[in-house]
């Protein structure tokens, strides 16, 4: 009887690593996809249309919290733990900085060309309601068909890249795909912001701007399908992988949010900033530890 449950424990231990993990896998790809995508399309319109617009400013500085917190907490002690030589991973970490880089400039160029120079203010269309207002009649003025199709079509590759970026923390531990999950969430609604402006400005109303925001948000989760797939050819690579995720939330910190916030304010604003910053590493942390808990 020992041997038989010893051989019916084996088996089920082999079909569960075989395809049981593998689905569930896949399943908290999907859905952590989905939220990032598409919940931080929907938090983006609620801080520009409804009632949290005045919390625009704190929703940078908690951004840029948990961006920073999930690169250097989680996202690299996870690569530099694989047994993986550092001596490979810095210089990864640094093209990869040095590619987003690159990235940003060739989107400040083609926005430039595409819709004037108010269409590469992307990440500063969002400080007020009526600075979104301004921005949108600025937009409009310069070319509003074009502009909104370039906008969806960058922010459909960005989410694509996002979803790749997800799967890989996803495949590497159910634990840190969670809170990868939750720092593009918190990244990506600054950005959904200012593309729910461009497309307001051409000529979309509310309603029609927000769906086909949450269309390019959703692409999120064909990137994160292609990232399984591509993850699982190529496990060896997973730690570098996981380095260009850093590199990635590194360079949206430090590049894009951070700068927002350095402006001259009064002590009480500057406190808040603070405050909120620190609340976005407390939030990957709590959720960190909620989910190692759960798992």
């Amino acid at each position: 009887m020992g041997a038989y449950a010893r051989l019916v424990s084996a088996i089920w231990s082999g079909l569960r690593s075989a395809f049981f993990d593998p689905f569930m896998t896949l399943l908290a790809i999907v859905l952590g996809t989905l939220c990032a995508g598409i919940g931080s399309v929907w938090l983006a319109a609620a801080l520009s249309f409804g009632i949290l617009a005045r919390y625009t400013q704190h929703m940078l500085s908690l951004s840029a919290g948990a961006l920073l917190a999930t690169a250097f907490m989680h996202l690299l002690p996870e690569a530099f733990e694989s047994g993986a030589e550092p001596h490979d991973l810095f210089p990864v970490l640094l093209v990869g900085l040095v590619f987003f880089f690159l990235l940003d400039k060739a989107e400040l160029w083609h926005h430039g060309h595409e819709h004037g120079e108010s269409g590469h203010q992307h990440g500063t269309q969002h400080h007020s309601h009526e600075q979104h207002d301004h921005d949108g009649h600025h937009d409009h003025h310069h070319s509003p068909v074009t502009g909104s199709w370039a906008v969806l079509a960058g922010d459909s590759v960005h989410c694509f890249g996002d979803g790749v970026l997800i799967a890989s923390a996803f495949v590497a531990d159910l634990r840190l795909g969670v809170i990868a999950a939750l720092a593009v969430l918190a990244h990506e609604v600054p950005h959904h912001m200012g593309d729910l402006v461009v497309l307001r400005a051409g000529a979309s109303n509310k309603r029609m701007a927000l769906v086909k925001v949450s269309l390019a948000g959703a692409v999120t989760t064909l990137g994160g399908l292609l990232g399984f797939w591509l993850v699982a050819q190529l496990e060896d690579a997973l730690p570098y992988f996981l380095v260009v995720a850093s590199a990635s939330f590194m360079y949206v910190a430090l590049a894009d949010l951070i700068p927002q916030l350095q402006k001259r304010l009064s002590a009480a604003q500057t406190a808040a900033q603070i405050a909120w910053l620190l609340a976005g590493v407390g939030l990957v942390t709590v959720v960190s530890a909620l989910a190692h808990g759960g798992h």
